[in-house]
Protein backbone atom coordinates (compact mmCIF):
# COMPACT_ATOMS: atom_id res chain seq x y z
CA UNK A 1 0.00 0.00 0.00
CA UNK A 2 2.92 2.60 1.05
CA UNK A 3 4.49 1.46 -2.32
CA UNK A 4 1.68 2.70 -4.22
CA UNK A 5 1.37 5.67 -2.64
CA UNK A 6 4.34 6.06 -3.08
CA UNK A 7 4.59 5.57 -6.87
CA UNK A 8 1.08 7.99 -7.09
CA UNK A 9 3.34 10.79 -5.57
CA UNK A 10 6.00 10.61 -8.04
CA UNK A 11 3.64 10.20 -11.03
CA UNK A 12 1.88 13.39 -9.65
CA UNK A 13 4.58 15.36 -9.14
CA UNK A 14 6.00 14.20 -13.17
CA UNK A 15 2.28 15.67 -14.34
CA UNK A 16 2.36 18.89 -12.25
CA UNK A 17 6.00 19.73 -13.92
CA UNK A 18 5.05 18.88 -16.87
CA UNK A 19 1.50 20.98 -16.60
CA UNK A 20 3.67 23.96 -15.09
CA UNK A 21 5.40 24.28 -17.88
CA UNK A 22 2.81 24.41 -20.41
CA UNK A 23 1.47 27.41 -18.48
CA UNK A 24 4.89 28.99 -18.45
CA UNK A 25 5.24 28.69 -22.36
CA UNK A 26 1.32 30.35 -22.06
CA UNK A 27 2.70 33.13 -19.94
CA UNK A 28 5.31 33.84 -21.81
CA UNK A 29 3.01 34.19 -24.26
CA UNK A 30 0.72 36.40 -22.83
CA UNK A 31 3.52 38.97 -22.13
CA UNK A 32 4.28 39.67 -25.41
CA UNK A 33 1.20 39.18 -27.85
CA UNK A 34 -0.41 42.25 -28.95
CA UNK A 35 2.14 44.01 -27.08
CA UNK A 36 1.45 47.45 -28.73
CA UNK A 37 -2.45 47.02 -29.10
CA UNK A 38 -3.20 49.05 -26.24
CA UNK A 39 -3.17 52.52 -25.81
CA UNK A 40 -0.39 54.40 -24.72
CA UNK A 41 -1.50 56.47 -22.20
CA UNK A 42 -0.15 59.39 -20.14
CA UNK A 43 2.44 57.66 -17.42
CA UNK A 44 3.92 55.98 -20.18
CA UNK A 45 4.43 59.15 -22.69
CA UNK A 46 5.79 60.49 -19.63
CA UNK A 47 8.23 57.63 -19.25
CA UNK A 48 9.29 58.26 -22.98
CA UNK A 49 9.22 61.92 -22.24
CA UNK A 50 12.36 61.15 -19.78
CA UNK A 51 13.82 58.57 -22.31
CA UNK A 52 14.05 61.23 -24.35
CA UNK A 53 16.24 63.39 -22.58
CA UNK A 54 14.02 66.75 -23.30
CA UNK A 55 12.32 68.70 -20.13
CA UNK A 56 8.67 69.38 -20.28
CA UNK A 57 9.23 72.71 -19.70
CA UNK A 58 11.53 72.61 -23.05
CA UNK A 59 9.30 70.52 -25.38
CA UNK A 60 5.63 73.51 -24.58
CA UNK A 61 8.18 75.68 -25.10
CA UNK A 62 9.05 74.48 -28.33
CA UNK A 63 5.77 72.94 -29.78
CA UNK A 64 2.96 75.73 -28.34
CA UNK A 65 3.97 78.12 -30.49
CA UNK A 66 1.55 77.86 -33.08
CA UNK A 67 3.34 76.50 -35.62
CA UNK A 68 2.01 73.60 -37.72
CA UNK A 69 3.31 69.98 -36.28
CA UNK A 70 3.90 66.40 -37.82
CA UNK A 71 4.03 63.24 -35.69
CA UNK A 72 8.18 63.34 -36.18
CA UNK A 73 8.11 66.88 -34.35
CA UNK A 74 6.25 64.94 -31.54
CA UNK A 75 8.13 61.97 -31.13
CA UNK A 76 11.51 63.86 -31.17
CA UNK A 77 10.14 63.96 -26.95
CA UNK A 78 9.20 61.11 -26.55
CA UNK A 79 12.62 58.66 -28.27
CA UNK A 80 16.30 58.90 -27.67
CA UNK A 81 17.83 61.22 -30.73
CA UNK A 82 21.28 62.63 -31.11
CA UNK A 83 20.78 65.71 -29.61
CA UNK A 84 20.04 64.75 -26.12
CA UNK A 85 22.51 62.10 -24.25
CA UNK A 86 21.98 60.12 -21.10
CA UNK A 87 23.27 62.89 -18.99
CA UNK A 88 20.03 64.81 -20.22
CA UNK A 89 18.22 61.76 -19.41
CA UNK A 90 19.44 61.89 -15.57
CA UNK A 91 18.84 65.30 -15.72
CA UNK A 92 15.21 65.32 -16.67
CA UNK A 93 15.00 62.74 -13.89
CA UNK A 94 16.09 64.91 -11.31
CA UNK A 95 14.94 68.65 -12.31
CA UNK A 96 10.87 67.21 -12.91
CA UNK A 97 10.54 63.68 -12.17
CA UNK A 98 12.66 63.45 -8.84
CA UNK A 99 10.40 60.87 -7.43
CA UNK A 100 10.38 58.51 -10.61
CA UNK A 101 13.84 56.31 -9.84
CA UNK A 102 16.33 56.55 -12.86
CA UNK A 103 17.43 52.66 -12.85
CA UNK A 104 14.45 51.96 -15.23
CA UNK A 105 14.63 54.99 -17.22
CA UNK A 106 18.41 54.67 -18.38
CA UNK A 107 17.85 50.94 -18.92
CA UNK A 108 14.86 51.79 -20.94
CA UNK A 109 17.09 54.37 -23.12
CA UNK A 110 19.77 51.82 -24.02
CA UNK A 111 17.56 48.95 -24.68
CA UNK A 112 15.21 51.10 -27.30
CA UNK A 113 18.88 52.63 -28.96
CA UNK A 114 19.58 49.23 -29.79
CA UNK A 115 15.60 47.38 -30.26
CA UNK A 116 13.81 50.32 -31.94
CA UNK A 117 11.42 53.08 -30.80
CA UNK A 118 8.32 51.87 -31.78
CA UNK A 119 5.56 51.15 -28.70
CA UNK A 120 6.36 47.03 -29.00
CA UNK A 121 9.78 47.64 -28.43
CA UNK A 122 9.86 50.13 -25.71
CA UNK A 123 7.44 47.96 -23.28
CA UNK A 124 9.14 44.86 -24.61
CA UNK A 125 11.64 45.78 -22.26
CA UNK A 126 9.61 45.27 -19.61
CA UNK A 127 8.37 42.10 -21.11
CA UNK A 128 11.90 40.84 -21.14
CA UNK A 129 11.81 41.68 -17.84
CA UNK A 130 9.58 40.47 -16.35
CA UNK A 131 10.40 36.91 -17.67
CA UNK A 132 13.24 36.74 -15.04
CA UNK A 133 10.34 36.80 -12.60
CA UNK A 134 10.35 32.87 -13.01
CA UNK A 135 13.77 31.94 -12.25
CA UNK A 136 13.61 34.41 -9.10
CA UNK A 137 10.70 33.05 -7.80
CA UNK A 138 11.51 29.72 -8.02
CA UNK A 139 15.01 30.15 -6.50
CA UNK A 140 13.54 32.02 -3.69
CA UNK A 141 10.37 29.17 -3.05
CA UNK A 142 14.27 26.82 -2.66
CA UNK A 143 15.62 28.73 -0.74
CA UNK A 144 12.25 29.65 1.79
CA UNK A 145 10.70 26.10 1.57
CA UNK A 146 13.39 24.02 0.40
CA UNK A 147 10.98 22.36 -2.35
CA UNK A 148 11.28 22.41 -5.95
CA UNK A 149 7.59 21.67 -6.09
CA UNK A 150 6.33 24.72 -4.71
CA UNK A 151 9.02 26.76 -7.10
CA UNK A 152 7.19 25.28 -9.66
CA UNK A 153 3.93 25.74 -8.16
CA UNK A 154 4.86 29.61 -7.63
CA UNK A 155 6.06 30.10 -11.42
CA UNK A 156 2.61 28.31 -13.05
CA UNK A 157 0.45 31.50 -10.75
CA UNK A 158 2.76 34.09 -11.44
CA UNK A 159 3.09 33.06 -15.12
CA UNK A 160 -1.02 33.45 -15.74
CA UNK A 161 -1.11 36.15 -13.08
CA UNK A 162 -3.46 39.13 -15.00
CA UNK A 163 -1.52 41.47 -12.58
CA UNK A 164 1.95 40.35 -13.77
CA UNK A 165 0.91 40.29 -17.60
CA UNK A 166 -0.85 43.43 -16.94
CA UNK A 167 2.67 45.22 -15.87
CA UNK A 168 4.88 43.39 -18.27
CA UNK A 169 3.50 44.88 -21.14
CA UNK A 170 3.37 48.91 -19.45
CA UNK A 171 6.16 50.75 -20.29
CA UNK A 172 7.01 51.41 -16.48
CA UNK A 173 9.02 50.25 -13.54
CA UNK A 174 7.15 47.96 -12.43
CA UNK A 175 8.51 44.51 -13.88
CA UNK A 176 11.69 45.68 -13.02
CA UNK A 177 10.22 46.27 -9.04
CA UNK A 178 9.02 42.77 -9.48
CA UNK A 179 12.56 41.25 -9.82
CA UNK A 180 14.23 43.65 -7.69
CA UNK A 181 12.20 42.31 -5.08
CA UNK A 182 12.81 38.72 -5.44
CA UNK A 183 16.68 39.42 -5.99
CA UNK A 184 17.10 40.96 -2.58
CA UNK A 185 14.64 38.46 -0.65
CA UNK A 186 16.31 35.62 -2.17
CA UNK A 187 19.87 37.66 -1.33
CA UNK A 188 18.68 38.47 2.49
CA UNK A 189 17.65 34.75 2.95
CA UNK A 190 20.88 33.12 1.20
CA UNK A 191 23.04 35.48 3.71
CA UNK A 192 21.39 34.94 6.37
CA UNK A 193 21.48 30.81 5.98
CA UNK A 194 25.58 31.54 4.52
CA UNK A 195 26.49 33.82 7.13
CA UNK A 196 30.12 35.07 5.05
CA UNK A 197 31.06 38.62 3.70
CA UNK A 198 30.40 38.26 -0.02
CA UNK A 199 26.44 36.72 0.52
CA UNK A 200 26.15 39.91 2.48
CA UNK A 201 27.75 42.16 0.08
CA UNK A 202 25.82 40.77 -2.77
CA UNK A 203 22.66 41.64 -0.60
CA UNK A 204 23.69 45.35 -0.45
CA UNK A 205 24.15 45.43 -3.74
CA UNK A 206 20.47 43.94 -4.43
CA UNK A 207 19.16 46.74 -1.77
CA UNK A 208 20.60 49.61 -4.08
CA UNK A 209 19.35 48.22 -7.36
CA UNK A 210 15.66 47.97 -5.54
CA UNK A 211 16.21 51.45 -4.42
CA UNK A 212 17.07 52.82 -7.64
CA UNK A 213 14.06 50.86 -9.05
CA UNK A 214 10.94 52.05 -7.29
CA UNK A 215 10.67 54.72 -4.32
CA UNK A 216 8.68 52.24 -2.35
CA UNK A 217 11.40 49.75 -2.72
CA UNK A 218 12.44 51.56 0.84
CA UNK A 219 9.37 49.73 2.64
CA UNK A 220 10.38 46.18 1.21
CA UNK A 221 13.64 47.25 2.54
CA UNK A 222 12.52 48.03 6.39
CA UNK A 223 9.92 44.92 6.32
CA UNK A 224 13.49 43.13 5.64
CA UNK A 225 14.70 44.90 8.63
CA UNK A 226 12.03 43.76 10.85
CA UNK A 227 12.31 40.17 9.69
CA UNK A 228 16.11 40.09 10.41
CA UNK A 229 15.72 41.42 14.18
CA UNK A 230 12.62 39.56 14.87
CA UNK A 231 14.52 36.22 13.81
CA UNK A 232 17.65 37.44 15.85
CA UNK A 233 15.38 37.90 18.67
CA UNK A 234 16.55 41.60 19.20
CA UNK A 235 20.07 40.62 19.74
CA UNK A 236 23.03 41.92 18.37
CA UNK A 237 24.55 38.58 16.99
CA UNK A 238 27.08 38.23 14.01
CA UNK A 239 23.87 38.47 11.56
CA UNK A 240 22.69 41.41 13.20
CA UNK A 241 25.66 43.31 12.33
CA UNK A 242 26.33 42.05 9.12
CA UNK A 243 23.03 42.99 8.30
CA UNK A 244 23.51 46.80 9.80
CA UNK A 245 26.42 47.32 7.94
CA UNK A 246 24.44 45.75 4.67
CA UNK A 247 21.83 47.65 4.72
CA UNK A 248 23.51 50.92 6.00
CA UNK A 249 25.76 50.37 2.56
CA UNK A 250 22.99 50.32 0.64
CA UNK A 251 21.50 53.22 2.40
CA UNK A 252 24.54 55.26 2.15
CA UNK A 253 24.58 55.12 -1.84
CA UNK A 254 20.64 56.24 -1.82
CA UNK A 255 21.78 58.90 0.20
CA UNK A 256 22.15 61.28 -2.94
CA UNK A 257 18.65 60.51 -4.57
CA UNK A 258 17.00 61.21 -1.45
CA UNK A 259 18.63 64.80 -0.97
CA UNK A 260 17.33 64.87 -4.97
CA UNK A 261 13.83 64.12 -4.27
CA UNK A 262 14.31 66.65 -0.68
CA UNK A 263 15.33 69.34 -2.90
CA UNK A 264 13.20 68.78 -5.95
CA UNK A 265 10.06 67.70 -4.73
CA UNK A 266 7.14 67.04 -7.12
CA UNK A 267 3.80 67.30 -4.98
CA UNK A 268 1.77 67.75 -8.63
CA UNK A 269 2.74 64.41 -9.67
CA UNK A 270 0.99 62.43 -6.19
CA UNK A 271 -1.89 64.78 -6.09
CA UNK A 272 -4.30 62.43 -7.53
CA UNK A 273 -3.46 60.35 -4.41
CA UNK A 274 -4.91 63.47 -2.30
CA UNK A 275 -8.64 62.54 -3.09
CA UNK A 276 -10.71 61.83 -0.55
CA UNK A 277 -12.05 58.49 -0.33
CA UNK A 278 -15.30 56.66 1.79
CA UNK A 279 -14.82 54.00 3.46
CA UNK A 280 -16.75 51.26 1.30
CA UNK A 281 -14.64 53.43 -1.60
CA UNK A 282 -11.43 52.21 -0.31
CA UNK A 283 -13.25 48.59 0.41
CA UNK A 284 -14.08 48.32 -2.85
CA UNK A 285 -10.36 49.21 -3.98
CA UNK A 286 -8.58 46.98 -2.15
CA UNK A 287 -10.72 44.08 -3.11
CA UNK A 288 -9.86 44.94 -6.55
CA UNK A 289 -6.40 45.06 -5.67
CA UNK A 290 -5.81 41.76 -4.29
CA UNK A 291 -8.14 39.84 -6.34
CA UNK A 292 -6.76 40.82 -9.73
CA UNK A 293 -3.86 38.56 -8.59
CA UNK A 294 -5.87 35.62 -10.17
CA UNK A 295 -8.84 37.14 -11.53
CA UNK A 296 -9.15 40.52 -14.04
CA UNK A 297 -11.87 41.26 -15.83
CA UNK A 298 -10.88 44.48 -17.00
CA UNK A 299 -13.14 46.14 -14.41
CA UNK A 300 -12.37 49.51 -13.24
CA UNK A 301 -13.65 51.77 -10.76
CA UNK A 302 -15.16 53.74 -13.02
CA UNK A 303 -17.31 50.96 -14.07
CA UNK A 304 -21.10 50.32 -13.65
CA UNK A 305 -21.62 49.19 -9.70
CA UNK A 306 -23.67 46.46 -11.29
CA UNK A 307 -20.51 44.76 -12.65
CA UNK A 308 -18.45 44.70 -9.81
CA UNK A 309 -21.75 43.25 -7.50
CA UNK A 310 -21.47 40.11 -10.05
CA UNK A 311 -17.65 40.12 -8.79
CA UNK A 312 -18.29 39.77 -5.10
CA UNK A 313 -18.39 35.68 -4.86
CA UNK A 314 -15.15 34.97 -7.06
CA UNK A 315 -13.59 38.23 -5.06
CA UNK A 316 -14.82 36.59 -1.71
CA UNK A 317 -13.85 32.87 -2.93
CA UNK A 318 -10.10 34.21 -4.32
CA UNK A 319 -9.66 35.95 -0.24
CA UNK A 320 -10.76 32.68 1.31
CA UNK A 321 -8.25 30.56 -0.59
CA UNK A 322 -5.73 33.80 0.08
CA UNK A 323 -6.68 34.14 4.00
CA UNK A 324 -6.49 29.90 4.27
CA UNK A 325 -3.27 29.95 2.58
CA UNK A 326 -1.47 32.22 5.12
CA UNK A 327 -3.52 30.46 8.15
CA UNK A 328 -2.12 27.09 7.31
CA UNK A 329 1.52 28.58 6.00
CA UNK A 330 1.67 30.03 9.98
CA UNK A 331 0.21 26.59 11.16
CA UNK A 332 2.52 24.03 9.40
CA UNK A 333 5.90 25.73 8.66
CA UNK A 334 8.73 27.49 10.51
CA UNK A 335 8.76 31.05 11.99
CA UNK A 336 11.44 31.82 9.87
CA UNK A 337 9.22 30.76 6.74
CA UNK A 338 6.02 32.46 7.77
CA UNK A 339 7.51 35.78 9.14
CA UNK A 340 8.98 36.02 5.84
CA UNK A 341 6.00 35.85 3.67
CA UNK A 342 4.06 38.08 5.73
CA UNK A 343 6.56 40.42 6.21
CA UNK A 344 6.53 40.60 2.59
CA UNK A 345 2.55 40.70 2.54
CA UNK A 346 2.57 43.59 4.90
CA UNK A 347 6.09 46.18 3.99
CA UNK A 348 3.67 47.75 0.95
CA UNK A 349 0.46 46.79 1.64
CA UNK A 350 0.33 47.09 5.68
CA UNK A 351 1.16 50.86 5.56
CA UNK A 352 -0.80 52.08 2.14
CA UNK A 353 -3.80 50.24 4.39
CA UNK A 354 -3.47 52.83 6.77
CA UNK A 355 -3.27 55.62 4.72
CA UNK A 356 -6.50 54.63 2.83
CA UNK A 357 -8.67 53.45 5.73
CA UNK A 358 -7.36 56.22 8.70
CA UNK A 359 -6.62 59.48 6.76
CA UNK A 360 -9.31 58.49 3.54
CA UNK A 361 -6.51 58.58 1.04
CA UNK A 362 -6.22 56.71 -2.09
CA UNK A 363 -2.69 56.00 -2.40
CA UNK A 364 -3.84 52.12 -2.95
CA UNK A 365 -2.91 50.84 -6.55
CA UNK A 366 -2.64 47.89 -7.69
CA UNK A 367 1.10 49.12 -9.19
CA UNK A 368 1.78 50.08 -5.10
CA UNK A 369 1.10 46.71 -3.93
CA UNK A 370 3.05 44.56 -6.18
CA UNK A 371 5.92 43.03 -2.82
CA UNK A 372 2.11 42.29 -1.26
CA UNK A 373 1.15 40.56 -4.62
CA UNK A 374 4.46 38.37 -4.59
CA UNK A 375 4.09 37.52 -0.78
CA UNK A 376 0.22 36.22 -1.54
CA UNK A 377 1.57 34.06 -4.57
CA UNK A 378 4.10 32.36 -2.10
CA UNK A 379 1.69 31.41 0.60
CA UNK A 380 -0.95 30.13 -2.20
CA UNK A 381 1.43 28.32 -3.83
CA UNK A 382 2.69 26.23 -0.30
CA UNK A 383 -1.08 25.62 -0.16
CA UNK A 384 -2.08 24.69 -3.35
CA UNK A 385 1.45 22.48 -3.88
CA UNK A 386 0.78 20.73 -0.23
CA UNK A 387 -2.39 19.66 -0.87
CA UNK A 388 -1.89 18.34 -4.26
CA UNK A 389 1.15 16.27 -3.59
CA UNK A 390 0.31 14.93 0.18
CA UNK A 391 0.35 11.43 0.24
CA UNK A 392 -2.88 11.15 2.00
CA UNK A 393 -5.47 7.60 1.97
CA UNK A 394 -8.35 10.40 1.32
CA UNK A 395 -8.57 11.10 -2.38
CA UNK A 396 -11.60 13.52 -2.46
CA UNK A 397 -9.50 16.09 -0.65
CA UNK A 398 -7.14 15.67 -3.52
CA UNK A 399 -9.69 15.45 -5.65
CA UNK A 400 -11.21 18.99 -4.50
CA UNK A 401 -7.95 20.32 -4.16
CA UNK A 402 -6.84 19.86 -7.49
CA UNK A 403 -10.40 21.60 -8.95
CA UNK A 404 -9.49 24.43 -6.76
CA UNK A 405 -6.25 25.17 -8.61
CA UNK A 406 -7.49 24.45 -11.65
CA UNK A 407 -10.15 26.99 -11.39
CA UNK A 408 -7.43 29.60 -10.01
CA UNK A 409 -5.34 28.87 -12.95
CA UNK A 410 -8.39 28.98 -15.42
CA UNK A 411 -9.73 32.29 -13.98
CA UNK A 412 -6.36 33.32 -14.83
CA UNK A 413 -5.72 32.21 -18.60
CA UNK A 414 -8.83 34.27 -18.87
CA UNK A 415 -8.50 36.91 -17.46
CA UNK A 416 -5.13 37.31 -19.62
CA UNK A 417 -7.12 36.37 -22.88
CA UNK A 418 -9.21 39.11 -22.14
CA UNK A 419 -6.61 41.35 -21.85
CA UNK A 420 -4.48 40.37 -24.56
CA UNK A 421 -7.33 41.28 -26.93
CA UNK A 422 -8.61 44.68 -25.41
CA UNK A 423 -7.33 48.43 -26.38
CA UNK A 424 -7.79 49.60 -23.61
CA UNK A 425 -7.36 48.08 -19.64
CA UNK A 426 -8.48 49.14 -15.89
CA UNK A 427 -4.43 50.32 -15.45
CA UNK A 428 -4.51 52.42 -18.61
CA UNK A 429 -7.15 55.07 -16.96
CA UNK A 430 -10.59 54.49 -18.80
CA UNK A 431 -12.34 57.03 -17.62
CA UNK A 432 -9.53 59.54 -18.74
CA UNK A 433 -8.83 57.86 -21.91
CA UNK A 434 -11.46 55.69 -23.17
CA UNK A 435 -12.79 58.68 -25.98
CA UNK A 436 -9.15 58.89 -27.21
CA UNK A 437 -9.02 55.80 -29.96
CA UNK A 438 -12.19 56.96 -31.53
CA UNK A 439 -10.80 60.51 -31.61
CA UNK A 440 -7.62 59.33 -33.07
CA UNK A 441 -10.00 57.24 -35.85
CA UNK A 442 -12.67 59.95 -36.25
CA UNK A 443 -9.22 62.51 -37.11
CA UNK A 444 -7.20 59.62 -39.12
CA UNK A 445 -9.88 59.29 -41.65
CA UNK A 446 -9.75 62.74 -42.98
CA UNK A 447 -8.05 63.33 -46.31
CA UNK A 448 -5.70 66.25 -45.08
CA UNK A 449 -6.53 66.76 -41.08
CA UNK A 450 -5.39 69.33 -39.09
CA UNK A 451 -5.48 68.88 -35.17
CA UNK A 452 -5.53 72.16 -32.77
CA UNK A 453 -5.72 72.34 -29.58
CA UNK A 454 -4.42 74.40 -26.82
CA UNK A 455 -4.83 71.47 -23.78
CA UNK A 456 -1.76 70.09 -22.37
CA UNK A 457 1.26 68.26 -24.66
CA UNK A 458 1.71 65.17 -22.10
CA UNK A 459 0.17 63.47 -21.45
CA UNK A 460 -3.13 64.41 -23.96
CA UNK A 461 -1.33 65.36 -27.54
CA UNK A 462 0.91 62.63 -27.12
CA UNK A 463 -1.38 60.24 -26.63
CA UNK A 464 -3.05 61.01 -29.38
CA UNK A 465 0.38 61.37 -31.54
CA UNK A 466 0.52 58.08 -30.72
CA UNK A 467 -2.43 57.23 -32.03
CA UNK A 468 -3.49 59.01 -35.49
CA UNK A 469 -2.59 58.45 -38.89
CA UNK A 470 1.26 59.91 -39.44
CA UNK A 471 -0.73 62.39 -42.29
CA UNK A 472 -2.67 63.91 -39.30
CA UNK A 473 -0.89 67.75 -38.38
CA UNK A 474 -1.16 69.28 -35.26
CA UNK A 475 -1.56 73.14 -33.74
CA UNK A 476 -0.87 74.00 -30.57
CA UNK A 477 -0.93 77.42 -29.11
CA UNK A 478 -0.94 78.33 -25.52
CA UNK A 479 -3.80 79.29 -23.40
CA UNK A 480 -5.65 82.51 -24.48
CA UNK A 481 -3.88 82.21 -27.89
CA UNK A 482 -5.53 81.82 -31.55
CA UNK A 483 -3.83 80.26 -34.29
CA UNK A 484 -3.37 81.29 -37.79
CA UNK A 485 -5.11 78.22 -39.94
CA UNK A 486 -3.21 77.85 -43.09
CA UNK A 487 -4.83 76.75 -46.34
CA UNK A 488 -4.60 73.21 -47.28
CA UNK A 489 -6.49 71.32 -45.03
CA UNK A 490 -9.39 69.23 -45.84
CA UNK A 491 -10.51 69.20 -42.04
CA UNK A 492 -9.71 70.73 -38.88
CA UNK A 493 -10.25 69.39 -35.58
CA UNK A 494 -10.55 70.79 -32.26
CA UNK A 495 -9.63 68.68 -29.44
CA UNK A 496 -10.47 69.59 -25.56
CA UNK A 497 -9.40 73.34 -25.91
CA UNK A 498 -10.85 75.98 -24.43
CA UNK A 499 -13.63 78.32 -24.76
CA UNK A 500 -11.54 81.14 -25.77
CA UNK A 501 -9.75 79.41 -28.85
CA UNK A 502 -13.51 77.61 -29.95
CA UNK A 503 -15.24 80.87 -29.79
CA UNK A 504 -11.88 82.94 -31.45
CA UNK A 505 -11.79 80.19 -34.28
CA UNK A 506 -15.33 81.09 -35.14
CA UNK A 507 -15.54 84.54 -34.91
CA UNK A 508 -11.94 85.07 -36.95
CA UNK A 509 -12.46 82.59 -39.55
CA UNK A 510 -16.37 83.32 -40.23
CA UNK A 511 -16.82 79.11 -39.05
CA UNK A 512 -19.09 76.69 -36.93
CA UNK A 513 -17.98 74.49 -34.68
CA UNK A 514 -19.82 71.15 -34.88
CA UNK A 515 -19.13 69.06 -31.38
CA UNK A 516 -18.36 65.29 -32.61
CA UNK A 517 -17.97 64.02 -27.97
CA UNK A 518 -17.54 65.58 -25.48
CA UNK A 519 -13.70 66.25 -26.60
CA UNK A 520 -13.49 66.88 -30.47
CA UNK A 521 -15.23 69.07 -32.58
CA UNK A 522 -14.58 70.10 -36.36
CA UNK A 523 -14.91 73.28 -37.76
CA UNK A 524 -17.17 74.39 -40.58
CA UNK A 525 -18.18 76.79 -43.42
CA UNK A 526 -21.04 79.19 -41.83
CA UNK A 527 -23.65 78.92 -44.89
Amino acid sequence: MRKQLSKNWLTSQFWLRFLIIILLVIGVFFRFVNIDKKIYWGDEVFSSLRISGYLQSEMNEQLSNGSLLTIKDLSKYQYPNSERNTIDTIKGVILEDSQILPLYILMTRFWVQHFGDSVAAVRSFSAFTSLFTFPFIYLLCKELFGSSLIGWMAIALVAVSPVHVVYAQEARAYSLWIVATLISSLALLRAMRLKTKVSWCIYAATLVLGFYTHLFFTLVAFAQGIYVVVIERFRLTKTSIYYLFSSLAGFITFAPWVWIIINNPQPAAVAWANAKQTFFGSVTRWAGIYSRTFLDLGISPSDPGKLKLALIPFILIIFAIVFYSIYVLCRRTPKKVWLFVLTLIGSVGLPLLVTDFVFQKRYATTRYTLPSVLGIQLAVAYLFTTKLTSISPQVWQKKLWSIVVFIVITGGVISCSLNSQAQIWWNKLPEGYHEFPKIANIISQGNQPLLISDDSIIPSIQVLGHLVDRKVQFQIVKKNHLPEITNGFTDIFLFNCSDYLKAGIEKIYSSKLQQINPLLWKLTKST
